[in-house]
């Protein structure tokens, strides 16, 4: 079979594919992103949270223990659907605003094909339910359902299908922002116990059910906003969690970390950090807390922990619904989350993370190891059989996962998109990990609001902020950043200070924007009205 595509005006690409029958014997793909989940709060990775149907797909599957994100929500997902550092395809803030200069236009890049849009130009039919979070708010916010794609929505950038919201954080409860491929469908039209979490899932489940493999292969992207705050549950999965949480949390900490070691994780000769610097005078005990906070933080990890566990509840359909379809077994699935554990909600908040993110130092929108580390689950009973429940302890990065789903379906990244030539994705296929072979070694960048970081073999040096000093980490020793070695090894400061100043520079970083949230969002409205998006 021949096809034709069109790309832009000035690209004719003319694509040989094989017939239906070979299409439909090419792998499903699956990828499944959480958001705002902490690296240790899946059971399989040592939490209380009951996650069966994740623990099930990591135990036939494969756990990599070194996965890394970009440290934030929007950047995450360009980088998880392009391939390609976030400032590269314009993501290298947050959607809040488009500030007209390269890296940061608040929207994906329209010079970069997403994985939807090769695997879509190569057969498969492509679907995608839940969070996008790649348009510019101005497109779209304050417009009570009435607004109009740019050229920037899901179902411009390669999915056929889309149930979800554009924005990155809001209500789960029925409001106007709900959307039906370009349609929004009004507040009235839901359930009065609708839940979004709960949608997603009967969205993503939908796909499958009526979508016809015999035909062409599927890929679906579920990104799920749990349990992304505003933290909200129904009441009485909230009370199902509770009990578990009166312990407190130096209990529950140490407990998940004795959980890791066990599982593998964790080497047995390490012991659980504290990370006091980032609490004025030392992070509290549990019981050094009132009554008051005490009561405060257990309702919080149980309406998260709910939230996850709805989550994986509606994980469990869709592999149900795979299975039912005699799918599950020739489907590639992924799992991870975009960013660590949040302290956004505050003291009790940022306490709650200290959980989530166990081991690790720091939290979301910073570029330490619990603002940057997520579990990853791949799972794939055609291929792994062999291997389930291995654990695979590569330096992995959420810009390997477009070619890694291409070398493992055998698809060749296109050279050029929208009339202009691409280079190939800044990832690496992780699939000779699948078999435990090894892979090249590499070096690891990461930046976001000033927080920088670099990773290269055992060495890590990293800065949470522009007016903070580097820090230097041994990681093979000191793997949960605690021993700064910048004062003692200058050189090597120099060294990858070097490296990393090169790439920012290669990769549209600088200059950096210093300006706070607000301010940085009312200067460039000021300066650029403009605010609706650039034409994709």
């Amino acid at each position: 079979m021949i096809r034709i595509l069109t790309l832009s005006i000035n690209t004719l690409i003319i694509l040989a594919f094989p017939s239906n029958e070979l299409m439909a014997k090419q792998p499903n793909i699956v990828v499944i992103m959480a958001d705002d989940m902490g690296y240790s709060d899946l059971g399989s990775w040592g939490s209380e949270i009951e996650t069966p149907n994740l623990d099930q797909l990591a135990q036939s599957g494969l756990r990599y223990t070194q996965f890394k994100n970009t440290g934030r929500c929007c950047p995450s997902r360009a980088s998880l659907l392009t391939g390609r550092h976030q400032h590269s395809v314009e993501m290298g803030w947050m959607t809040a605003v488009d500030e007209h200069r390269d890296g940061y236009r608040g929207q994906l890049s329209k010079s970069y094909p997403t994985i939807a849009e090769t695997l879509q130009t190569n057969g498969y039919k492509t679907y995608m339910a839940g969070k996008w979070h790649l348009t510019v708010d101005g497109n779209y916010s304050n417009k009570n359902g009435t607004a109009k794609s740019n050229g920037s929505w899901p179902t411009d950038r390669g999915f056929e299908k889309f149930f979800g919201k554009l924005t990155g954080g809001a209500s789960y409860q029925p409001g106007n922002d709900i959307l039906n491929g370009e349609s929004f469908i009004p507040k009235e039209e839901l359930s009065d116990d609708w839940y979004y979490t709960d949608a997603i899932s009967q969205a993503a489940k939908g796909y499958v059910e009526e979508h016809d493999f015999s035909k062409s292969p599927m890929f679906l992207y579920a990104a799920h906003y749990a349990p992304h705050r505003p933290l909200q549950a129904p009441e009485n999965r909230i009370e199902r969690c509770k009990k578990r949480y009166q312990a407190g949390y130096d209990v529950l900490r140490q407990n998940r970390f004795k959980r890791m070691q066990e599982i593998g994780i964790i080497p047995q000769n390490k012991t659980l950090p504290k990370h006091p610097q980032a609490y004025d005078g030392g992070r509290p005990m549990w019981e050094d807390l009132s009554k008051e906070q005490k009561t405060e933080w257990i309702l919080e990890m149980a309406t998260y922990a709910a939230m996850i566990e709805i989550m994986d509840d509606g994980i469990g359909l869709l592999i149900d619904t795979l299975q039912e379809k005699g799918q599950l077994e020739n489907t590639l699935i992924f799992y991870l989350s975009d960013n660590g554990a949040t302290r956004e909600g505050g003291f009790i908040s940022q306490l709650a993370a200290d959980l989530s993110n166990t081991p690790y130092r720091s939290y979301k929108k910073w570029t330490l190891n619990g603002g940057i580390s997520s579990p990853l689950i791949v799972h794939w009973p055609a291929k792994l059989a062999n291997y389930t429940g291995e654990l695979r302890n590569a330096q992995s990065h959420i810009t390997d996962l477009v070619p890694t789903i291409l070398d493992a379906i055998g698809i060749t990244q296109v050279d050029s998109f929208n009339g202009s030539p691409i280079p190939t994705p800044h990832g690496h296929s992780l699939v000779p990990t699948f078999w435990n072979d090894e892979i090249e070694k590499r070096t690891f960048f990461f930046e976001h609001q000033t927080s920088r970081a670099i990773i290269k073999d055992e060495w890590k040096l990293v800065s949470r902020h522009i007016a903070e000093p580097w820090e230097l980490y041994n990681l093979s020793n000191d793997p949960f950043e605690q021993i700064d070695l910048a004062s003692s090894n200058p050189q090597k400061v120099s060294q990858l200070k070097e490296s990393w100043d090169l790439w920012a520079e290669q990769h549209n970083v600088k200059p950096f924007e210093v300006r706070t949230w607000s301010n940085r969002i009312h200067h460039y409205k000021e300066k650029y009205p403009n605010q609706e998006g650039y034409d994709q």
